[in-house]
């Protein structure tokens, strides 16, 4: 019999490009700056206009006391975020952290632990590291993580339509469309669409069956 899942063990995790490491209050100081980044602040949904401030979302505390950041939390308010996250029994929050420069450069979530159901949902975020494989393989890493540990049987995220760059990456990895929640957020005074994709325990199996050696877990070997 499958082990129920449980989100409160929060293990790092290491690839060949990325580190997962369960994110803590400490790592609220770096963690902020990348969220005030205007294109993760856009492709969240953290802002409604190019030009106006953050909004807290449903996972957030309350408005930043600074009304016009990008970010809808001081830093002492995301410190809290995460260190309640951290002891959360229903979502494990990684920062991503680049192994060659050490460098954390996002985030990777896996929340709304449905245990019954074993499913869970999925957000990612990067900043000013696109382009560089860095976020396909915590995808991956990420899914391995919900299905071979944790022994779940679906993963689902939505994406926003501005956002085709994501919805190639979240494809590549085996997820597929399931629907469209029509007009589920406004930004600069449009009404933006956001996909619905899920990925099955099953499919991710069939596809990392065709990988040779399958996705590391220990750190690539030190250079000379």
């Amino acid at each position: 019999m499958t082990p129920a899942p449980d989100f409160s063990r929060k293990q790092a995790q290491a690839g060949q490009l990325v580190r997962l490491v369960p994110a803590g209050r400490e790592h609220a100081t770096v963690l902020h700056p990348l969220l005030a980044d205007a294109e993760v602040s856009r492709l969240t949904g953290t802002v409604h206009s190019s030009t106006g401030p953050a909004h807290p979302g449903s996972e957030g505390d309350g408005p930043a006391a600074d009304p016009g950041s990008q970010v809808p939390w001081s830093v002492d308010e995301l410190a809290e975020i995460y260190e309640r996250w951290s002891r959360a029994e229903d979502r494990i929050v990684w920062v991503i952290e680049e192994i060659a420069t050490g460098r954390v450069v996002g985030e990777s979530v896996l929340n709304d632990l449905d245990g019954g159901n074993l499913s869970c949902g999925f957000r990612i975020w990067i900043s000013g590291s696109r382009d560089r494989g860095l976020g396909s393989e915590a995808v991956d890493m990420t899914l391995r993580h919900a299905f071979e540990d944790q022994g779940l049987h679906r993963v689902s995220l939505e994406v926003y339509a501005f956002n085709p760059r994501a919805r190639h990456v979240y494809e590549k990895a085996g997820f597929s469309l399931e629907g469209t929640l029509r007009e589920a957020l406004l930004f600069d005074g449009t009404w933006v669409d956001a996909h619905v994709m899920g990925i099955l325990a099953e499919e991710w199996r069939s596809r990392t069956r065709d990988r040779p050696g399958g996705i590391p877990t220990d750190p690539p070997p030190a250079g000379p």
